[in-house]
């Protein structure tokens, strides 16, 4: 079975180890002890936290396969981005040059950077390792983030967004950025995107173009990967536009891939969730449900089957499945179909 709970201090190899394998583009996990160190501490704060209102709170997840004990994936949320560091993006607008006298009528795309997002909330960090790339498992590492925030809503900002990571070949070079560098940068994209994920970010208020920028001046490489995801990304994407997730025009200021948003309570799978109580018992059904307990600190999600008496508000699981949620009769857990 796996189990997302959250990370803990014994896990920073397994996230060091996932940072490694995630590759360029992955901003959120730079492959820096540092960083990773100060993140894990962050997390275990947050969880820890008593909270009323959404603030700098970052909370990790972990996927757990409990026959070996490895860490095979992340899953995170940011409470609400911006309020310490600046989170810029780009939003694509449209300016239109016309001459009724010569009647020419031309419109044409810009790019204008933006903080627009300050303040949402952002589904971030996710990873699953190639070998447990199956069974659903990267759908539960997704989904379980919409679990968490509907059973603590106080935690989350009215708008949740996901930055979606754009067009880069194997070694790290962006078509988009690769433009921006040759006009107003002298760094590759791996470095800046390296330095952005360890916080150091006052080279974007410094360096980036103040005004906006006309796409088509852009190179034909940069103006093609606008508002595109990685190929490795796609999944991802249609997970979230499943939940109601859409573009909104604005992309990311290094690669260009979009950020996707949603209003938190319209989110499906936070629509569809409700509670039960528990009852342990044996099984007879093949229908599966993602389910998490109620706690924050002690947070844990599994996929699981288990049987509905809805009648009495009551969900039937097994002993095995109630042990990795940590649950007992009586008590509550909030569940999704998968």
């Amino acid at each position: 079975m796996v189990i997302i709970r959250p990370i803990q201090q014994s896990d920073y190899d397994a996230l060091h180890r996932i940072a490694i394998e995630s590759g360029h583009g992955f901003t959120s996990l730079p492959v820096n002890e540092e960083l990773l160190q100060q993140r894990i501490n962050r997390a275990e704060v947050s969880f820890n936290k008593d909270v009323t209102q959404p603030g700098d709170e970052g909370y990790l997840f972990v996927m757990e396969d409990t026959t070996t004990g490895k860490v095979v994936g992340t899953s995170g949320i940011e409470a609400a981005v911006g309020l310490d560091d600046a989170f810029y993006h780009y939003h694509l607008g449209k300016v239109v040059h016309n001459s009724r006298e010569l009647n020419i009528y031309n419109t044409v795309e810009t790019l204008s950077l933006c903080n627009d997002y300050t303040g949402t909330t952002e589904i971030c960090t996710l990873f699953l390792s190639e070998s447990h790339r199956k069974n659903n498992n990267g759908r539960l590492l997704s989904r379980m983030r919409f679990l968490f925030i509907a059973e603590h809503l106080e935690r989350f900002a009215n708008t949740v967004i996901a930055e979606m990571r754009g067009v880069s070949d194997n070694d790290g070079r962006s078509p988009f950025w690769s433009w921006l560098e040759a006009h107003f940068f002298s760094m590759d994209f791996p470095t800046v995107d390296y330095l952005s994920g360890i916080g150091k970010k006052v080279f974007i208020a410094e360096l980036m173009p103040k005004y906006p920028i006309y796409v088509n001046l852009l190179s034909k490489e940069a103006q093609q990967v606008i508002n595109k995801v990685h190929e490795k990304t796609v999944p991802a994407l249609r997970l979230l536009e499943a939940e109601g997730f859409c573009r909104r025009g604005y992309v990311d200021i290094f690669d260009a891939g979009p950020t996707v948003e949603a209003q938190t309570q319209a989110i499906r799978t936070i629509k569809e969730s409700h509670k039960c109580q528990v009852l342990i018992g044996s099984v007879s059904t093949d229908e599966k449900y993602i389910v998490c307990n109620t706690q924050v600190a002690n947070f844990r999600a599994i996929q699981t089957t288990l049987q509905l008496r809805e009648t009495a508000n009551q969900a039937v699981i097994s002993q095995e499945a109630a042990q990795a949620l940590d649950v007992n009769d009586g008590d509550w857990i909030r569940l999704v179909r998968n």
